[in-house]
């Protein structure tokens, strides 16, 4: 197929300070090797990135580091990917997908190519060149909305799931996808950190299906179901996000509640509920489309999760309405009625997206606003 342009939009504005935020080449300033335990409580907001609203506010649907985490990647609501330099703390680019939409983005292994689902005209997943702004494919056949893109990450392979009640496996080289499977509500994926292990949630299900990707035509290997942790917070039954943590021991489910569930990644016994008192950022189920009857705006719009897990696994970040970034500390035991955080960060904005760099210590929190977090220098 010939590859067709996109629109491409003049550069945003730079970010409202001068120079980077000590992530250069040149002279990093809180090196990636860095333990994460040591500088876990000094992270501040340092590089905010306001939005034009000449036109109407946009807001942040996902968050998406490439795997060098030197660019970060947004899609917004005003049908938009923005690219920003992570080492320089700069803004880099905007594309435009005006007559498809766009949602989901996400890197694939190459730091010039992505992958986007639709929001309008079709359900197709896109696969984008960033360079030269060209598509490289399209891949069809959802009938249904996709709810979550994910990319293998030993291969060129990514995994979709849609309001189709459908999960299909994808190769970047080839249009037709190599595996389905019909699942009632997938609405989110995830990979374990060896590629070899396929983690799907369903919400409407309270359940979590564990397959080997190598025989994914097959029964899963395993079953977790989290109606009896979500039973005592009717709030929690509603999932955002789905990680393993980078050891593979670990897998966090990200509510729209007053609980985050980290389980175990082996035999899905509940490690830690993660307690939050107002819940999440006001954003869209999963579940539905388009407006829901609310007054509010930003509960029109979804979100890729607002909860992470730090590289090291020993730390999981969240987001709470109206205030700031939560840290728990999860190498301890369960405790009783919940884990608390053991400090918060303070944020000037709401965190409805959140995403920790996979080889820098900084992490990024978005709304209608992008903020670059690092270290305070004062006290590392």
């Amino acid at each position: 197929m010939s590859s067709t342009l996109m629109d491409v939009d003049s550069p945003r504005p730079a970010p409202n300070a001068n120079g980077g935020i000590g992530l250069s080449r040149s002279g990093i300033n809180v090196p990636a090797i860095a333990k994460v335990s040591d500088i876990i409580s000094n992270f501040r907001p340092t590089r905010l990135f306001k939005r034009d609203y000449h036109n109407e506010p946009t807001t942040v649907l996902s968050l998406d580091f490439d795997d060098k985490g030197e660019l970060l990647m947004t899609s917004e609501t005003d049908e938009s990917i923005q690219l920003y330099n992570v080492l320089d703390g700069t803004f880099n680019k905007s594309l435009f997908s005006k007559k498809y939409g766009v949602k989901h983005a996400k890197f694939t292994h190459k730091s010039t190519s992505i992958i986007y689902a639709s929001t309008k005209e079709n359900n197709d997943i896109r696969y984008l060149a960033t360079h030269d702004n060209s598509f490289l494919r399209y891949f069809k056949g959802h009938t249904g909305s996709v709810t979550c893109l994910t990319m293998n990450p030993g291969s060129d392979t990514f995994v979709s799931s849609s309001l189709d009640n459908t999960v299909r496996i994808w190769d970047l080289n080839s249009v037709n996808p190599i595996g389905m499977l019909n699942i009632n509500s997938p609405h989110l994926t995830a990979f374990d950190p060896s590629a070899c292990v396929l983690a799907i949630a369903s919400p409407a299900a309270q359940t979590i299906l564990l397959y080997d990707i190598r025989k994914f035509d097959e029964e899963p290997f395993a079953s977790f179901d989290l109606y009896p942790y979500a039973k005592h917070d009717p709030t929690a039954r509603a999932w955002r996000s789905l990680d393993f943590s980078n050891d593979g021991k670990s897998l966090l489910i990200g509510t729209a509640g007053n609980t985050h569930f980290v389980l175990d990644a082996f035999d899905g016994k509940l490690k830690h509920g993660l307690i939050r008192k107002s819940g999440g950022a006001r954003r869209l189920p999963l579940s539905k489309e388009g407006p829901d009857g609310e007054d509010d705006m930003e509960a029109l719009h979804h979100t890729s999760g607002d909860v992470c897990f730090s590289p090291d696994g020993r730390y999981v970040l969240s987001g709470q309405q109206r205030s700031n970034v939560l840290v728990y500390d999860i190498t301890g035991a369960t405790q009783a009625g919940g884990n608390t955080p053991m400090v918060e960060l303070e944020s000037k904005s709401e965190v409805a997206a959140i995403r920790y760099n996979p080889r820098f210590n900084m992490f990024a929190t978005a709304d209608r606003e992008l903020n670059f977090w690092v270290p305070d220098r004062d006290s590392v």
